[in-house]
């Protein structure tokens, strides 16, 4: 099998979106999106930039586009697993009866 050859053009193309995302990642901490009901908007933001910038250093950076069936496998298996764990993790903080703050001290 021979290697796929990427031109120097798409990873120009892909550096420039990573920088483009990055800029885009330190103007949204600038702003406050959240209010009322989105208070997570801004982790859903940030989350999403990242994730996007994730998969382009995946697919061109690793190689992963052009490659095997099989590579394709262990990368949806990795995937996977990383959302196995944070659905664990969600389940475990999101159902934890929290105990209030406690109050300043009494004397």
């Amino acid at each position: 099998m021979t290697p796929h050859i990427v031109s120097t053009k798409i990873y120009v193309l892909v550096l420039a979106a990573l920088l483009a995302l990055t800029a885009l990642t330190v103007a949204a901490s600038f702003y406050d999106l959240g209010g009322g009901r989105l208070h997570y908007a801004n982790a859903v933001t940030a989350l999403t930039i990242a994730v996007s910038k994730a998969t382009l250093v995946v697919l061109y950076f690793m190689h992963v586009r052009y490659s095997s069936h099989l590579t394709w496998v262990f990368v949806g298996a990795g995937v996977f697993w990383l959302l196995v764990l944070i659905g664990l993790t969600l389940s475990d903080v999101l159902t934890r009866g929290w105990l209030p703050s406690p109050g300043p001290w009494s004397s």
